[in-house]
């Protein structure tokens, strides 16, 4: 259960397809939603291959896993978008992603949002 799972579900019955990055080595530990599980056996060492992979990231809840991902994802210059997250600041003031939105639905329209603003990433 859980977000994970109800990001995966939404996703799935959109049509998309749903890649889950695990942190175990047993890809029956994904949700019934998932189009495809990747077993990583890298624990929460799988955030930067979340970060990496990923074209944006939505960011829910405030746990140190989440800081973890919402920072990778920012230094790749990949969009954040947050619902309950972590904020950020610079020491000079700025603020820097994400960018905090309070439901779901809005989450998906700003990660759509920035996406179309931002340039085609290389990796």
């Amino acid at each position: 259960g859980g977000v994970m799972e109800a990001a995966a579900r939404g996703a799935r019955a959109a049509g998309g397809m749903v890649v889950g990055i695990l942190p175990g080595n047993d890809p029956a530990d994904g949700n019934a939603h998932l189009t495809v599980a990747v077993a990583t056996g890298l624990g929460e060492a799988r955030n930067a291959v979340i970060a990496r992979t990923c074209d944006g990231l939505i960011a829910v809840g405030g746990g140190y896993g989440t800081l973890s991902e919402i920072a990778l994802a920012a230094k790749m210059n990949k969009p954040v978008v947050g619902i309950g997250t972590w904020k950020a600041g610079t020491p000079d003031g700025k603020t820097v992603p994400p960018v905090q939105v309070k439901t779901p639905q809005e989450a998906v329209e700003a990660i759509f949002r920035l996406l179309r603003l931002a340039p085609r990433l290389q990796y």
